[in-house]
């Protein structure tokens, strides 16, 4: 796919690749199809030039954007391997995943050189760290270079030939998932692997040449401009966004669910098919993506080891009436099964290769208990998110879906400790914005009913904490929440509603 995207900027280098927005929503050009390759050759050449070739692993902190759709371009034509740095993990865990990765060259722009720099200090009031990149290898600039940042990548290259393109598979991309410091994990993509997702996604999406596409993440952009359709980068406000859309009216959109309800609550309106992922979606959420516009309203199960799995469109998730989450079909070349613990495990030609440092497995452990029903996936909830209480297991995936009437936003079954090995069940429910809070416990007396013997001890109405790039909701933060006010009394009975 990345091949295929080379020879479709070159093919068409006037038309508009990336487009930005301004604060009124109109749109513009930010790079054409011929100055990104022009870009993504520039980079090509400066890194055969320090002698980045097949094999090598390049750490990468670069804002999502030209210069880093560019550096990947780059690095696959030279077959070296990607290593993505997360500013929000910490320096800490930077430096354990780094030493595991062994970069030989580090690039950063200079928004990530401050980071790790002078402007510290205010960055960690919006919770990103860097370590000091020049601990992790020898480093360059991308972009702009401002004082006190490493050299620029192409500084001292003159008259060297752009290198031939790499054939053959080999390692593409490593992003670091979870861990420790003492035990960092990083899953590790192969050229074959991510081309595989990226042509799932292209089937999925289907863009259209020449219409606009919405959405900021790789596999969104690589698909869309292989196919000839440019892609409009997401504005970070949802009252811009909500402007952005209306002006760009995209084909697609690809938004995570808090950008969804962010722009929601902004009166944004949707025109085409609109896809979610990277946290859980409700088929309220998605009911109320088409009530906006959307023609169609998607959730995608996807994870970093695999993107994506399944897909289910709005009419389907709210037709089900099972226990559980509709993920959906699982796409055309993965197949699904699960373990004796009950254990959804995946595999296909899209999955990642191996983790670093371990040995290939061809099956995923996603970490999510699940069912086939019919052939399609039913999730009940993460296994480590098990809840036990008078001696019974409680997975919150199966019942945390019911919990969604209309008038909630979010809402999570999190266990309290009791003191006494036992745990309390409580229920936190983030209203959506507006809704009368008196009216939404009655209409959640219901769903609890039905709950039977996992009907919550309390529940709190609040706002759930979020965490991590894709502002996925926060159980282990939710629970010090309900803690805090399960020992205070401020719970409503759950027995009562």
């Amino acid at each position: 796919m990345l091949d295929t995207l080379a020879h479709t900027l070159r093919r068409h280098p006037g038309r508009p690749a990336l487009l930005g927005t301004t604060r009124t929503g109109a749109v513009r050009t930010r790079t054409t199809c011929g100055e990104l390759a022009d870009l993504a050759d520039d980079y090509a050449t400066a890194l055969h030039a320090r002698g980045v070739a097949h094999g090598a692993t390049v750490g990468v902190a670069v804002r999502p954007g030209p210069r880093a759709l560019a550096l990947m371009l780059a690095l696959h034509r030279l077959g070296a391997c990607a290593a993505v740095l997360d500013p929000g993990a910490g320096p800490d865990v930077l430096r354990a995943r780094l030493a595991l990765a062994r970069p030989d060259l580090v690039l950063a722009d200079a928004a990530a050189q401050a980071v790790a720099g002078w402007a510290r200090p205010l960055a960690r009031r919006a919770r990103l760290a860097l370590p000091d990149l020049a601990e992790l290898g020898p480093v360059a600039t991308v972009g702009p270079r401002l004082p006190g940042c490493a050299p620029a990548l192409g500084s001292g290259v003159r008259g060297v030939p752009l290198p031939p393109p790499v054939d053959g598979d080999g390692d593409a991309v490593i992003v670091f998932t979870s861990g420790t410091t003492a035990r960092p994990r990083a899953v590790v993509h192969t050229r074959s692997s991510l081309a595989a997702g990226m042509a799932t996604v292209a089937g999925l999406v289907r863009p259209e040449a020449g219409l606009p596409v919405l959405g900021g993440t790789f596999f969104v952009l690589v698909p869309s401009l292989a196919s000839g359709a440019p892609v409009a980068l997401p504005a970070r406000s949802a009252r811009v966004l909500s402007r952005q859309l209306r002006r760009l009216a995209p084909q697609a959109t690809y938004l995570t669910p808090p950008q969804i309800r962010r722009l929601l609550a902004e009166g944004g309106r949707f025109r085409g098919r609109v896809w979610t992922g990277s946290a859980p979606a409700s088929a309220g959420l998605l009911t109320r993506v088409k009530r906006a516009g959307a023609d169609e309203a998607w959730g995608v199960y996807a994870l970093t080891e695999l993107f994506p799995a399944a897909a289910v469109e709005q009419a389907d998730k709210a037709a089900f009436t099972g226990e559980g989450d509709l993920a959906g079909v699982p796409l055309p070349g993965v197949a699904a099964k699960t373990d004796a613990s009950g254990e959804l495990l995946l595999s296909g030609p899209a999955a990642r290769d191996r983790y670093l440092g371990e040995d290939p497995d061809p099956w995923v452990a996603t970490g999510d208990r699940a069912r086939l029903d019919g052939g399609r996936i039913v999730l009940e909830g993460r296994r480590k998110d098990m809840i036990l209480r008078h001696a019974e297991n409680i997975y919150p995936g199966l019942y945390e879906p019911a919990l969604h009437v209309p008038g909630v936003e979010l809402a999570l079954l999190v266990g309290v400790p009791a003191g006494d090995g036992d745990e309390r069940l409580v229920a936190v429910v983030q209203p959506s914005p507006g809704a009368d809070r008196d009216v939404l416990r009655a209409v959640l007396e219901g769903p609890l009913e039905r709950m039977g013997a996992a009907r919550p001890d309390g529940v709190l109405l609040a706002g759930i904490p979020l965490s991590g790039r894709s502002l996925k909701p926060d159980r282990a933060a939710t629970a010090r929440l309900a803690a805090r006010h399960l020992a205070a009394g401020n719970l409503a009975d759950g027995n009562r509603g």
